[in-house]
C-alpha cells in the first residue's frame, strides 16, 4: 500500500512541475492572452494516456505501482481541468466569448480526437 501510495505522490509532482514548465514554455512563445498552454498540456495527457493505457491493456504488463506513477500520478498532475475551468471562466468574465468557446470546442474536440487516434494507432501497431 505504501508503495502505491508513494507511486502516486512522485508521479504526481513530477506531472504538476513539468505542466508548469510546458505552459510557461508555451506562454512564452505564445504570450498569455489565451490559454494555449493548458491546451497543450491536456490534448497531450489525452495523447500520452491514450498511447499508455492502450499498450499497457495489450502489450505491456506493468506493476499496480507503475500504472499509478504513470496514469493517475504523473498524467494526473500533468494535465488539469480545474486551470482548464478557470480560463474559460477569465475569458467569459473578460467578455471574450468567441475565444470561450473555441477554447471549449478545440480543447475538447482536439484531446478526445487524439485520444481516440493514439488508442487506434497501437492497436495497429500492436495488431
Amino acid at each position: 500500500m505504501m508503495g502505491l501510495i508513494l507511486a502516486v505522490m512522485c508521479g504526481g509532482g513530477l506531472g504538476a512541475l513539468t505542466r508548469h514548465y510546458v505552459i510557461a514554455a508555451v506562454n512564452d512563445m505564445t504570450g498569455s492572452h489565451f490559454p494555449y498552454g493548458t491546451m497543450v498540456v491536456n490534448i497531450a495527457g489525452s495523447l500520452i494516456i491514450g498511447i499508455l493505457m492502450e499498450t499497457m491493456a495489450l502489450k505491456w504488463q506493468v506493476s499496480l505501482e507503475t500504472r499509478a506513477f504513470l496514469v493517475t500520478g504523473f498524467l494526473g498532475g500533468f494535465t488539469t481541468f480545474s486551470t482548464f475551468s478557470f480560463d474559460v471562466f477569465k475569458l467569459v468574465d473578460t467578455d471574450q466569448y468567441l475565444q470561450a468557446l473555441l477554447y471549449v470546442l478545440f480543447s475538447v474536440g482536439i484531446s478526445f480526437t487524439v485520444l481516440f487516434a493514439a488508442v487506434q494507432l497501437v492497436r495497429r501497431i500492436f495488431a
